[in-house]
């Protein structure tokens, strides 16, 4: 009797099979028609936006085939492998970056318990290993079939952001009509990127507006991309299509470190360090009350004329934005003569604070350029302000014009680089007048070289922080007592 041949394991080659369908179904979202309605509305689909942003063949997915654990109003019948939302890691110019991308057409990308957790899990991990969290959202919000168990997963995103601020960047990207509780993360993260036309932030649409307050809103108006980029402020760039807004996305990136602990990405330079620019002695004119355009000053001083502007079509009477100097990343603030005389506002003032302060969490030096008449007088103003503080490597101009900006004109690229970027990369410099100031020959002006804030969670601070600390509350205190004053 021979013996009998062994066969294959049919149940290993069946759970197999299972899976390959589980994983082809989780790429093909919430259907072949949906994703035809999405492209038919000029949208790429969370796949297409994710390996479009990242370096090609560097993403790995997480959490593939999670599905949703609700079994109420007849979602036991629907079930997609992914649960509508796109989570993984890869890699941006060689630098390793996590993700997440809402599904739209998966329940209109809503969030469910396990949509949140995927997202929580993404955030976590980009902490702990130090890396930027980019989120491209496409939601309408909360799914109401699973109450307040939807609710709460906002609740540990919202927690998460807070953590992550200042630790690692934030990037949102709003590529949908997001709604409710979709539009606070990307609200509190450090940039937010609109797609014109086709995105929208709003807490309650204009139907809801409509019966609750009567009032006839277009959804433009209410939440649209130039409406938060302009008026509201929440949005920092206006894209004109998926593909822009990713773009923004690598080129924002490429100016900012991927965590507070290391320095900005440097290139090789290719513009000289002694370059010199007559033209800075002929942009700003000789009589105070004539306008010029700031940008012109900032092209013609950082490396080949290139300035990354940030935030610009809000209050713009302030200019912020990335620029290189000697091949090294530097944040710039600058007042704007152009509009309003640079004249500062509650907006402008929330707009270069917010910059500055997003630039010291990440060791990005300020430069500063600096021609500005005060605050802008009225009841509201006089009210509130918010003063933008921050350490600066030089101001151009002093606060009453350009008195004598010969001092500055050819020289100011090359001190720039010799005195601040190349000298000290990893320091910071307050520039500190106690008699005269910038624009008066620099004459009383004194520089304080001050420590890094090389830790900021909480419960570290080594002698060095404390020393840190204390550098900087020194010159605070002469500050406020009138001792001395930022030139």
């Amino acid at each position: 009797m021979s013996k009998q041949q062994p066969t294959e394991s049919r149940p290993s080659k069946s759970r197999l099979d299972r899976l390959r369908e589980r994983s082809a179904a989780a790429e093909q979202g919430g259907g072949a028609a949906r994703v035809e309605k999405q492209h038919a509305a000029g949208k790429m689909t969370a796949r297409e936006r994710v390996e479009f942003l990242l370096d090609a063949g560097s993403f790995e997915e997480f959490d593939k085939l999670v599905v949703h654990r609700s079994r109420d109003f007849g979602l036991d019948k629907q079930i997609y492998p992914g649960d509508g939302v796109v989570t993984g890691h890869g890699l941006i110019d060689g630098r390793n970056v996590f993700v997440f991308a809402q599904d739209f057409t998966v329940f209109g990308g809503s969030l469910s318990e396990t949509h949140a957790e995927k997202i929580c899990k993404v955030m976590d991990l980009a902490m702990k290993v130090g890396a930027p969290i980019i989120g491209l959202n496409d939601s309408g919000g909360a799914r109401i079939q699973e109450g307040v168990v939807s609710l709460g997963g906002y609740a540990d995103i919202f927690l998460r952001n807070t953590l992550a601020s200042g630790v690692v960047p934030q990037i949102s990207c709003i590529m949908g009509p997001c709604a409710g509780g979709a539009v606070y993360s990307p609200a509190i993260t450090d940039f937010n990127i609109m797609v014109k036309d086709t995105s929208y932030m709003f807490i309650t649409g204009p139907d809801v507006i409509k019966t609750v307050t009567h009032e006839e809103v277009t959804k433009e108006a209410l939440g649209g991309a130039m409406t938060h980029n302009s008026v509201s402020g929440v949005a920092h760039f206006a894209a004109d299509s998926d593909e822009h807004a990713l773009r923004l996305v690598r080129e924002l990136l490429s100016f900012i470190p991927s965590n507070n602990l290391e320095d900005p990405p440097a290139i090789v330079a290719n513009d000289p360090i002694d370059r010199a620019e007559p033209k800075l002695n002929e942009i700003v004119p000789e009589a105070s009350n004539q306008p010029y355009d700031v940008r012109e000053v900032i092209n013609h001083v950082v490396d080949d004329g290139y300035f990354f502007e940030v935030h610009e079509l809000f209050a713009p009477n302030i200019v912020v934005g990335f620029a290189r100097l000697g091949g090294r990343a530097v944040g710039i603030v600058a007042n704007q003569p152009a509009y309003l005389a640079g004249v500062l506002d509650i907006a402008a003032s929330v707009k270069g604070a917010r910059f500055v302060r997003f630039c010291d969490c990440f060791n990005i030096p300020l430069v500063t350029f600096e021609d500005v008449p005060g605050f802008m007088p009225g009841v509201s103003g006089a009210r509130r302000h918010h003063h933008a503080r921050g350490e600066t490597f030089v101001c151009v101009c002093g606060s009453d014009g350009a008195e004598d900006d010969r001092h500055h004109s050819q020289s100011v690229r090359r001190r720039l680089l010799r005195d601040g970027v190349e000298a000290h990369p990893d320091r910071r410099q307050l520039c500190v007048a106690v008699g005269g100031d910038c624009g008066d020959g620099r004459r009383g002006c004194r520089r304080h070289s001050l420590p890094p804030r090389a830790e900021r969670r909480s419960g570290q601070r080594s002698g060095a922080a404390r020393k840190d600390h204390g550098a900087r509350r020194k010159v605070c205190e002469s500050l406020r007592r009138g001792r001395a004053r930022l030139c």
